[in-house]
């Protein structure tokens, strides 16, 4: 009896140790501070208070002002950019993590996050080869037929420039290469494209006589643009999940995420595994999706530690506050009220 008695209390000896020691590791998730006490649980999780910057927080994997883990908002993403649906993905979080977010709640997030990796891509600069691809395919939205214009480098499968038009014009042709040749800081020796008349004159205009123009005529001209076909052949199989895109606004946002997806994130068995990015030279702060969500909201200040990121306070930013008990009156006045009256 005695005995049982001991590793009862060493078992809950250890079990507050551990628990005083997960404490001294956790630390908001706003300012990074230490000074936090328990704040009760909300549907079986528990509340944090930060006594410094007044907020309350759970400790569920989440990035400050969202519910749902990080792990899950990355899985979203890379499944979405992998080409399944947005009920399928929502299926999928049910199925693994018991979470089943509504369609719009899955977008707020594809939509957020791809701004972010978006905007972080558009600063790098891919060591590339002189021998580009050009070609253009066509998708409906919003019931119109619009032309999307892609540039790819044949050395490194690098997606360089992409257009979004109404009609296959010579500007379009020249805005094309023009926005390649600047992603790349340089302009190429030759450029590979089908027989439209509107590369002809719009890879003049834009480089002259310094870059070579060779029109493909099928696969029977190595290299040809089979790679740039295949590339638009994932496009579409890609445009499909979407079950049709409603603005051109939205298509651009998330045809660019895409391609970060595709330049960045996906591995390519052409590149014995590598992604463009990699074959570029290019060294991307993120390596999927998931260092998008855990890193890339980071506001201006914000450093890590413990591999957590310490959020810099938002100026303007509402704060919970806990309420203060209040006091009942019962007959008798407090100091300080201006003498209230005895209940009779």
């Amino acid at each position: 009896m005695v005995g049982n008695l001991r590793k009862a209390a060493k078992l809950l000896e250890d079990i507050i140790k551990q628990t005083k020691e997960f404490e001294r590791e956790l630390t908001c998730k706003y300012c990074g501070s230490w000074d936090i006490v328990r704040y009760g649980q909300f549907r079986g999780v528990q509340r944090w208070w930060c006594n410094k910057c007044k907020r309350k927080f759970a400790e569920n994997e989440a990035i400050p002002g969202m519910k749902t883990s990080a792990k899950q908002v990355a899985s979203a993403l890379s499944m979405y950019y992998g080409g399944m649906s947005l009920n399928g993905i929502r299926r999928h979080l049910q199925q693994q993590y018991g979470n089943r977010p509504s369609d719009s709640t899955v977008y707020d997030w594809i939509t957020r996050f791809t701004k972010e990796a978006v905007d972080s891509a558009k600063a790098e600069k891919p060591n590339v080869g002189n021998v580009w691809i050009a070609d253009e395919t066509v998708l409906k939205i919003e019931g119109t037929n619009i032309w999307f214009w892609d540039v790819i480098d044949i050395k490194t499968r690098f997606l360089l420039a992409s257009h979004m038009s109404l009609g296959r014009t010579t500007w379009d042709a020249q805005i094309l290469v023009e926005k390649a040749a600047e992603r790349a800081g340089k302009i190429p020796k030759t450029i590979i494209t089908d027989k439209l008349q509107a590369y002809l004159d719009g890879i003049e205009l834009a480089f002259g006589a310094d870059t070579r123009h060779i029109p493909a005529k099928g696969i029977t001209v190595q290299p040809n643009t089979n790679l740039v076909e295949r590339f638009h052949g994932t496009l579409k199989d890609r445009t499909k999940v979407m079950r049709g895109l409603k603005k051109r606004e939205t298509a651009k946002i998330l045809m660019d995420g895409w391609l970060v997806h595709y330049n960045f994130f996906r591995p390519h068995e052409s590149l014995v595994g590598m992604t463009p990015a990699e074959k570029a030279g290019i060294e991307f702060p993120f390596k999927d999706w998931s260092d998008v969500v855990r890193k890339g909201t980071a506001l201006p200040g914000a450093v890590e530690t413990r591999e957590r990121i310490i959020w810099p306070t938002l100026l303007g930013q509402r704060t919970y506050k806990p309420r203060k008990k209040k006091h009942k009156q019962r007959g008798i006045p407090l100091p300080g009220l201006g003498g209230l009256k005895e209940r009779s």
